[in-house]
């Protein structure tokens, strides 16, 4: 009677769990594992509170990821899981991450060319006690993920695209500068990651959203004020993205005292000469550059 009444419990609060993440969507993902350990790891990897809960199937390896589809994707999920050592068929684990689970959690691997994803600080290796799964498990063969060659196109399109919208801010013309955000959303959209190298990977994750954010505020208002205000939380996120991309000619970092209400903006620009793209003709040659990044 106490385990039926034990069992009764764990369903409402499943249920209660999952009505508590607003605009859900579920899905059905290949999530690679071994064991109760590694099934206790993928769902607090991929569980956020009102935000995401997974539950992964020991037996068929399968995860239910059910997520709020207004706030994260399936993809942000798995990428947390595969942080912490699990591959999926969208994303790599970091191989020492991988390396470091013990030995009953490592799973065969399989060789794709899927993003790779930059490995976090490793916790010494967990020595699972208590952790009893009878005989000493088979040391399976790592197949090692393969990282595909960079294409910089997709990287420079996303410069050329920025560099474009200041020039058009430059000369305080709020259609171009429209029409040019257009095009930097759609190279933000159209990346790759199984194309780009790992450091450049985390880069653009971390600065992606709020790009596209600031991308789609430019290309859909007609205030030319918007945009500069837009144009200043871009151009802090690009910086962060481009110190580690690196372009292939070195790019000026420029920055304004005045911009912002006096708190002061940066921007890129491809040249060493001042053209300021918050003011415009009314004060073009106000700022300086700050930092050559090569």
């Amino acid at each position: 009677m106490k385990l039926l009444f034990l069992i009764v419990a764990l369903m409402v609060l499943s249920t209660i769990s999952f009505a508590q993440i607003k605009n859900s969507k579920t899905e059905t993902l290949k999530v690679y594992g071994n064991c109760g350990m590694c099934k206790t790891k993928i769902e607090k990897a991929g569980t956020q509170k009102k935000l995401s809960k997974t539950v992964w199937n020991e037996e068929t390896a399968m995860a239910t990821i059910t997520y709020d589809s207004k706030k994260t994707t399936a993809n942000d999920i798995l990428k947390n899981i595969a942080l912490v050592g699990y591959d999926s068929d969208n994303f790599l684990a970091p191989d020492a991450v991988y390396e470091n689970l013990h030995g009953c959690c490592q799973y065969e691997r399989k060789a794709k060319p899927a993003a790779t994803i930059a490995a976090p600080k490793v916790e010494p290796k967990d020595t699972h006690s208590g952790h009893n799964h009878g005989a000493t498990p088979t040391t399976l063969t790592e197949t090692k993920p393969v990282e595909a060659k960079q294409d910089v196109n997709q990287v420079q399109a996303i410069y050329d695209n920025y560099f474009a919208v200041k020039d058009a801010l430059v000369k305080t013309d709020v259609k171009i500068a429209a029409e040019k955000a257009t095009a930097l959303l759609v190279s933000l959209n159209g990346i790759d990651m199984a194309k780009m190298k790992m450091d450049d990977h985390m880069a653009f994750m971390k600065a992606e959203k709020a790009l596209q954010a600031d991308a789609a505020l430019i290309s859909t208002t007609k205030d030319v004020a918007a945009q500069r205000d837009a144009f200043s939380n871009l151009s802090t996120n690009m910086v962060a993205f481009i110190k580690v991309t690196k372009a292939s000619t070195p790019v000026y970092l420029q920055h304004c005292p005045m911009a912002n209400d006096g708190k002061g903006a940066d921007w890129l620009s491809k040249e060493n000469v001042v053209k300021n793209p918050y003011y415009g003709s009314m004060m073009l040659g106000c700022g300086k550059v700050t930092e050559t990044i090569k």
